[in-house]
């Protein structure tokens, strides 16, 4: 293939590769645009900010819907095990947490037990009488993944805490109660 054939076929595909392109961004911005619309209005039905609503994952716990929204001014949602035996909650309010402070902060309802701190790399790990979380500070917010130390190990809260992530279109859709009212 000449020079000449090379540089007439690349113009001749330019078109075609920058239609692709554009429609695949074009797709990006609408789905961004669409899913920061819908979680604006998931949030205001919560009575929550936006900015609050975080999911995670964990393999072998998913969210239960009716637990989903608003919980003393923080959004809250709580994830159960397959069979139901276990829980843990996931908890955003504004703040922050730091070596100084994180001692001082109530661990959940736990408000008259010592909380102790311990840094595990972006998050805190805190222990109060029989209760755990981790906590990760993130854009001026808090997010707590707290659970009973009898029933859910470090273990679990810890890869909960690794995927905390803002959520998608698909989240979105399991957090929000079944059209048909039918929920969980």
């Amino acid at each position: 293939m000449t020079q000449n054939t090379r540089a007439l076929l690349s113009l001749l595909l330019l078109p075609v590769l920058l239609t692709g392109c554009s429609a695949d961004d074009a797709d990006k911005e609408e789905g961004t645009a669409r899913t920061a619309a819908d979680l604006d209005a998931a949030a205001k039905t919560w009575g929550v900010e936006p900015e609050l609503v975080y999911v995670t994952e964990v393999s072998g716990y998913t969210v239960f819907q009716a637990s989903v929204g608003e919980y003393n001014g923080e959004f809250a949602a709580a994830y159960r095990s397959k069979d139901r035996a276990t829980r843990f909650g996931l908890f955003v309010d504004r703040g922050t947490l730091t070596a100084e402070n994180c001692s001082e902060q109530p661990l959940g309802e736990v408000t008259a037990k010592r909380v102790s701190c311990e840094r595990d790399g972006d998050a805190w790990y805190r222990k109060a009488g029989a209760s755990h979380e981790y906590a990760i500070p993130r854009d001026g917010v808090v997010i707590r993944l707290i659970a009973d130390t009898e029933k859910v190990d470090r273990a679990v809260l810890r890869k909960a805490a690794k995927a905390v992530h803002r959520p998608d279109d698909a989240e979105l859709a399991e957090l929000l109660p079944a059209k048909n009212g039918a929920g969980i």
